[in-house]
């Protein structure tokens, strides 16, 4: 499996959603998608949404992959991770890291068992064929 954006966001409607779409506004699970931008349409309450609504994701512009990449680098590797070697390892500037990075650590506290799904997705669709 290639490690995508597209991959990252297939997971993360898995796990939140279990294939089913559900409107984080009204609970809704009648939606429609909207073609080409991974969003639905709540056909309850009339809103658009993505599954990133009410993540540590939701409003940023940097791709779940490498959001994928610095949780695993955070809960994994080293909670103390540098901005500069966050921005390094996950090719952003260090402003972006520093967000990205603070986002986690509230994150951690908050929804600590998403984040731990997450580093695991990494680690599996990132080792090399030889491990």
């Amino acid at each position: 499996m290639l490690f995508t954006h597209e991959a990252c966001l297939a997971y993360l409607e898995h796990i939140r959603w279990n294939g089913i779409p559900t409107c984080p506004y009204c609970q809704a699970q009648r939606s429609t998608p909207i073609r080409h931008e991974n969003r639905y349409h709540c056909n309850y309450c009339y809103t658009s949404f993505s599954v990133t609504v009410n993540t540590v994701f939701h409003g940023s512009h940097i791709k779940l992959d490498k959001w994928f990449k610095a949780v695993f680098l955070v809960m994994t590797i080293d909670k103390n991770i540098s901005i500069r070697r966050l921005a390094r390892e996950i090719s952003v500037t260090n402003t972006s890291a520093s967000k990205i990075k603070n986002h986690i650590n509230q994150a951690i506290e908050e929804d600590l068992d998403l984040l731990q799904k997450l580093a695991i997705f990494y680690l599996e669709n990132n080792r090399s064929p030889n491990q």
